[in-house]
């Protein structure tokens, strides 16, 4: 139920045996005809919300002379799903980019109210290759960064809509809008989704792969990438300044000045702060119910202030339960759950001994 960071889920991986599926989504501007994408995470289908291609690759229209039906996929990737050209026929070959913007039938009704807002579309990016899958990355954006990333670019969903795309709660269960997986741990609902896929007849082909998976090296059990709400400082509007700072810096060797840490500050992102645990430092923000008002704290008088309290302890049992009187007519304001990244406090140190 804990967010863990990046190089916390390089930390340890198990081999594990997983479903491998090939499903099929049928075009809206050319009928009889589907794609067909391919995942090892069934249980991010009812999540589904476009489909991405490659622009610079060929894709191919076939017919499959097995199941009597016509399929799009990139021509590099017939040998994923076919073990021999005798299964198909190539019936038409087109760039990946002439795909961009074409839509398709939505392989479950839970969000299926997006699709007048620009979802269940074919989206371009070069991060789709030839190496696995059909060339068609099926793209759940509260489930993958590529997938929220190209998502987001191609106005799939907009900043602030992620509650809506992210029918999973914090312990790995469906929420009520999965009407037929309500409550079910997702793993647990892999082999469930695949049966209604097999039912509603979108199951081209079902397998399984053996791969590697990442767990949590604290409790073994396994991970699942999910999107969360976070605090970020906005490092990204700080980039030119760093740049000009690290110009002026004389560093031993001096190549990292120009390559190693200059090409890390040009590329820096903004930098997510909060963590969702109990211990740690708390974050000193107090908000109101509706998000709009917010009181960042700045010192501990400050806080007494604010709150009335003599404040004898920062540790989140001793200062949660406190509250500020909303200037807006907001009620209260009630600190954040989170706390600081504890990279955060490291890199504070300089300032916090001065009791900044």
């Amino acid at each position: 139920r804990v967010a863990i960071t990046a190089g916390e889920v390089n930390q340890k991986y198990h081999d594990v045996t997983d479903p491998a599926v090939f499903v099929s989504f049928p075009i809206d501007q050319d009928p009889g005809v589907s794609f067909v994408a391919w995942t090892t995470t069934p249980w991010t289908l009812p999540s589904n919300l476009a489909l991405c291609a490659n622009p610079d690759e060929i894709y191919v229209k076939i017919l499959d002379k097995v199941r009597d039906q016509k399929f799009i996929l990139m021509e590099a990737r017939l040998c994923g799903l076919y073990k021999t050209e005798d299964d198909y026929t190539i019936l038409e070959k087109f760039a990946g980019n002439t795909l961009a913007g074409k839509t398709y039938t939505p392989l479950f009704p839970y969000m299926e109210h997006m699709k007048a807002n620009g979802a269940f579309k074919v989206c371009l990016d070069k991060y789709v290759t030839k190496d696995a899958g059909t060339g068609m990355v099926h793209q759940a954006p509260a489930f993958g960064e590529d997938d929220y990333r190209v998502c987001l670019a191609n106005g799939v969903f907009k900043k602030g809509q992620e509650p809506d795309i992210c029918p999973v709660d914090p312990t790995g269960k469906f929420l009520s809008i999965v009407t037929d997986f309500d409550g079910m741990y997702v793993k647990d609902a892999d082999k469930h989704i695949i049966k209604k896929l097999k039912e509603a007849g979108r199951m081209v082909h079902a397998g399984t792969i053996n791969h590697s998976y990442p767990y949590c090296w604290r409790s073994d059990t396994p991970l699942i990438y999910r999107v969360i709400p976070s605090w970020f400082i906005k490092v990204t509007a700080l980039r030119e300044k760093l740049l000009a700072n690290n110009d002026k810096c004389y560093w031993v060797p001096e190549f990292v000045k120009e390559k190693r840490f200059k090409n890390w500050l040009a590329d820096c992102r903004d930098w997510s702060v909060s963590r969702n645990r109990y211990w740690g430092t708390p974050i000193p923000l107090w908000v109101s119910d509706d998000g709009e008002e917010i009181v960042c704290v700045g010192s501990i008088k400050e806080l007494e202030d604010l709150t009335g309290e003599k404040i004898t302890d920062l540790h989140r049992e001793s200062i949660d339960h406190l509250t500020i009187p909303s200037k807006c007519g907001k009620g209260v304001l009630k600190r954040v759950p989170e706390v600081f990244d504890c990279w955060f406090e490291s890199g504070s140190m300089p300032y916090a001994q001065q009791h900044y």
